[in-house]
């Protein structure tokens, strides 16, 4: 799973699978419509609804919060 999520992000992003800081979208590595997208992506590899109250920076800060983001989620 972990995997897959990284390949995904990194299908929208090359940029982010090395990025190693706190916030993604405020050093300018992802920007909205990439979030959009990436998310879009997810919900339909992993059969997930990923809904607008867990589409936060806080979730996006990095891979791993990505990561952990669709773990939760595949767990409900």
């Amino acid at each position: 799973m972990e995997e897959r999520v990284l390949e995904i992000l990194e299908e929208h992003c090359e940029e982010a699978i090395d990025y190693d800081g706190d916030s993604m979208m405020e050093d300018g590595v992802i920007d909205s419509f990439t979030v959009i997208n990436v998310v879009s992506d997810l919900e339909d590899e992993f059969d997930i609804e990923i809904d607008a109250k867990y589409v936060i920076a806080e979730n996006f800060r990095n891979k791993e919060a990505i990561i952990d983001l669709v773990k939760r989620l595949l767990e409900e």
